[in-house]
């Protein structure tokens, strides 16, 4: 019960900390947007992605709301717990009753709530101005499946914030970061990239990330290597977490 209400007080402590920061909420709510209308605003609302058999609108809108998910949940965790680590933190952390999991849970849902405004932005603009239309369920399920799918993320970020030091947390997180996003197939699809880098791709938990979404957009069920790959790249995520986050309370 006391481990409940401590993840429960820091989950909350953690959104009010989030909603405060303007600058981040920039980044993870308007930027993905901004760049959907940089990519697909010059293109024909017929214009298809060559493989997908999706309009390059609703691909984008895709790859974009999964960016968005992903800079709310993984740039915000990873530095924000580094300089806590630095600032000490865990030493208080310590003194409750939150164990290793609690805290990895917390910080992970409490990045996932904050990745929901970035995803609705990102269809509200696809759905006004480049008129991508779909059925009510499909919006609907494409918002739960991108939400829930951005907990990988989170957890990665409180890996990466656990394992870096203050000074080196930064570099690390832009690399992962821009590594995912692009080899994932987020800025642009992987049909693009030569065969050798496609049979990469497929194996990154952001691309398969995004084929959920566009396994929704074309009416069929996600492929089962999808969902394993997430839900692999979860556990482990997580379970390093917590681990880093058991050993670090040590070290405090």
């Amino acid at each position: 019960m006391r481990n409940t209400s401590a993840s429960r007080g820091l989950v909350k402590l953690e959104l009010v900390r989030a909603l405060r920061n303007r600058k981040f909420l920039f980044f993870s709510v308007l930027y993905p947007s901004l760049l959907f209308l940089i990519i697909a605003g010059g293109t024909g609302t017929t214009d298809e992605v060559d493989g997908t058999g999706l309009t390059v609108a609703t691909y984008m809108m895709v790859s974009m709301a999964s960016f968005g998910a992903l800079t709310a949940v993984l740039m915000g965790n990873s530095e924000r717990i580094a300089k806590e680590r630095e600032g000490g933190w865990v030493r208080q952390l310590r003194l409750t009753a939150l164990p290793g999991h609690g805290y990895v849970l917390a910080k992970t849902a409490s990045a996932a709530v904050v990745s929901l405004p970035s995803i609705v932005v990102v269809f509200v603009v696809a759905a006004v101005v480049k008129d991508v239309r779909l059925e009510a369920w499909q919006w609907l399920a494409l918002t739960g499946a991108i939400w829930a799918g951005s907990l990988v993320f989170a957890a990665l970020g409180v890996a990466i914030g656990y394992l870096a030091t203050g000074d080196a947390v930064r570099p690390i997180t832009m690399i992962t970061y821009f590594g995912l996003s692009l080899l994932g197939g987020l800025w642009m699809p992987t049909t693009t990239f030569p065969r050798w880098l496609q049979d990469i791709a497929e194996w990154l938990p952001t691309h398969a990330y995004a084929a959920l979404g566009q396994a929704i957009e074309q009416s069929r069920a996600p492929h089962a290597q999808d969902i394993a790959i997430l839900a692999v790249s979860f556990a482990l995520f997580a379970g390093g977490a917590a681990w880093l986050y058991r050993k670090d309370t040590l070290k405090a």
